[in-house]
């Protein structure tokens, strides 16, 4: 493979390796999480550098998913690169029984950054593991065991985690964890409620969770949880008054209410936390992907302060050999600075409005989008057959022939140099809250190509 311009400079790539050993290696000893191994073929990926990633071919995409919408700060910055050089050269490990000043630094910013009132850090390897402490938390901090979770979601992998999920990931894996009650959230688009305007929808979505908790038994449910903006399923951003709603149930019924913001938070929706835009106060906030991009495995729980001194002199009863690690630490402090001092947080609000208005012209020109939505770097267009009666571009859950239309959307995506995220019948718009205004819109010019793959499977008038 030869060196191609746009590789960065001091980039530990071997030039000399051949990509079909690295497929192959992969291949033989890989195994790949939610795939079938045999049906699928990783694309060996070269370097990166911004909102670009590279392959051994020298072909540069434009990312359009934050690889799993975590590359927030994006690829390779060199201040994030270079504060974990200098931490490894200084002290790479140390158990979580001991102080260590990039953990207490990184647990002090995060709060800084958090809503009024949480103030304590809990450190994980990532945001499943968030999760599942933030649950324990909640029925402990309760004496109570049930909690309700929303259909259209994704909680992460582990068991607990995915016992919460909505979506089909979870499948597999039933029974999950018992006390698990679902509900539905707000999606206007596709109204559970029938509702015909934002504000029937958060009244009737309210009411629903409440006749949930009456039916189910308030003295038995520890905690709602809910993505503050759902991410995978759908970038559903809720609908005003519907997370001040959910906040006076809990307040009403002494559940505890927990923002999942694994995705959502960091710089995403354009605030640190997803939650500020409606000025709510969660009692627990889980946290990963953009806390620091990814660079190292970081997630945890942000603890309300009633919270926390439940465990002031009672054992909290969960512990990672890895919680608070020094390199994952000293990343998180690194990315927090950088979005401050480089107003990452700023760029992200003011893309929202260029992404926005350049998807709202692809609905005008694409009969397939059937809604477009999302606020900050987090958007996503929906992909219908018929606008009238919203039929899916391609059926829930779609697999083999029947999720032909959205592979070869996502195919003439790739063929020009952008790296989708597509999910059932939607694409997501998910760039690093880096990207520039240019960039975004040279990502929105090929999805407007790309869309009249789309447009051929219209049926609608």
């Amino acid at each position: 493979m030869t060196q191609t311009s746009d590789t960065p400079t001091g980039t530990n790539v071997d030039q000399n390796v051949d990509q079909e050993r690295v497929r192959a290696l992969d291949r033989a000893h890989v195994f790949h999480s939610w795939s079938a191994q045999a049906l699928i073929d990783p694309l060996p990926i070269a370097h990166a550098s911004g909102s670009y990633f590279t392959d051994y071919d020298g072909r540069r995409y434009l990312d359009f998913s934050s690889q799993l919408v975590n590359v927030n700060i994006g690829y390779q910055h060199p201040k994030l690169v270079a504060a974990i050089q200098e931490q490894a050269g200084r002290l790479c490990t140390v158990s979580p029984a001991f102080a260590n000043d990039m953990r207490s630094e990184a647990a002090r910013l995060i709060a800084e950054v958090a809503p009024d009132g949480l103030e304590s850090v809990f450190f994980t390897n990532g945001g499943a593991e968030a999760i599942e402490n933030a649950l324990r938390m909640a029925r402990l901090h309760t004496g109570r065991h049930k909690l309700l979770a929303a259909y259209r979601s994704y909680h992460g992998a582990t068991a607990g985690a995915l016992s919460l999920t909505g979506d089909p990931r979870r499948w597999g894996s039933e029974p999950g964890v018992p006390g698990v009650v679902r509900y539905w959230g707000p999606y206007l688009y596709r109204s559970a409620f029938h509702a015909a305007s934002e504000a029937e929808e958060a009244s009737r979505a309210i009411e629903h969770l409440r006749d949930v908790i009456q039916f189910e038994g308030p003295h038995t449910v520890a905690a709602i949880i809910l993505e503050t903006v759902v991410g995978t399923n759908g970038i559903l951003v809720p609908p005003p008054g519907y997370l001040a709603g959910v906040r006076a149930l809990c307040d009403e019924f002494g559940i505890v209410m927990i923002a999942d913001e694994v995705m959502a938070g960091f710089g995403r929706c354009g605030e640190w936390f997803a939650v500020d835009h409606w000025d709510v106060i969660p009692d627990l906030i889980t946290f990963a992907k953009g806390v620091n991009s990814g660079y190292v495995p970081l997630g945890g729980v942000i603890i309300s302060e009633p919270i926390a001194a439940t465990f002031a002199e009672r054992a909290y009863p969960g512990g990672l050999t890895y919680s608070g690690h020094p390199l994952a630490c000293a990343s998180a402090v690194a990315s927090i600075n950088i979005f401050r001092e480089e107003g990452i947080i700023e760029n992200a609000r003011q893309l929202g409005d260029v992404i926005g208005t350049a998807l709202g012209g692809l609905a005008e020109r694409h009969p397939s989008v059937g809604e477009v939505r999302g606020l900050g770097v987090f958007w996503a267009l929906e992909l219908v057959r018929d606008r009238a009666t919203r039929e899916p571009l391609v059926p829930y859950n779609a697999s083999g022939a029947s999720a032909a239309p959205m592979n070869e959307f996502a195919a003439a995506c790739k063929e020009r140099g952008l790296w989708p995220f597509i999910h059932f019948n939607r694409t997501h718009v998910v760039p690093p809250c880096t990207t520039s205004a240019a960039e975004v819109i040279e990502g929105i010019d090929i999805l407007d190509e790309a869309l009249t793959v789309a447009d051929r499977y219209y049926t609608g008038d």
